[in-house]
């Protein structure tokens, strides 16, 4: 999982910088455009583009992820999507599924407190990480560190007979 996450970050990254490049010469030619259509209205949308523009690479990578873990803790609260819920996104080296929990139980956390701690840590430290690594290298780090630890919490629950199922990394 970790090769194909990296890997596919590389692919990624390159996409990106090909687009970036290709869009840079295509904005500098139609920007003569900009300047004839009308303004579209909405304050709403206005704040929320300007906030967005005003946060680093990073915290822009962080949003999805955030949001993504905020969306499982919500599914979590559903009592019809329990059983899903216990399938998929807990670890438990005795369930049927075992490959797919390594990964989505990495975006599940039970506790709302857990939950806002880990996202406020993973804001907190974005910026920087990012911009060393980029966020495609990012995401694939923060996706193979969820599946990593799920794995040493697989082994830890073999090596020591308890086979409870856990949330997160």
């Amino acid at each position: 999982f970790t090769g194909s996450a990296f890997g596919s970050a590389a692919i990624w990254q390159y996409e990106s910088l090909k687009s970036r490049v290709q869009s840079y010469f295509e904005e500098a030619r139609a920007d003569w455009m900009d300047k004839m259509r009308p303004q579209k209205r909405g304050d709403f949308r206005k704040q929320v583009n300007s906030w967005w523009n005003n946060l680093t690479e990073g915290q822009r990578t962080v949003t999805g992820i955030i949001a993504a873990n905020a969306f499982v803790f919500c599914l979590w609260r559903l009592p019809g999507m329990r059983r899903f819920m216990f399938t998929y996104f807990t670890s438990n080296p005795s369930s049927k599924a075992l490959c797919s929990p390594m990964l989505l139980s990495t975006f599940s956390h039970f506790s709302l407190f857990h939950m806002a701690a880990n996202m406020y840590v993973l804001w907190s430290f974005s910026s920087s990480i990012v911009s060393l690594l980029g966020c495609e290298q990012f995401i694939a780090v923060y996706l193979s560190a969820g599946v990593i630890s799920t794995f040493v919490s697989y082994v830890a629950k073999m090596a020591t007979g308890k086979f409870e199922p856990s949330l997160g990394a």
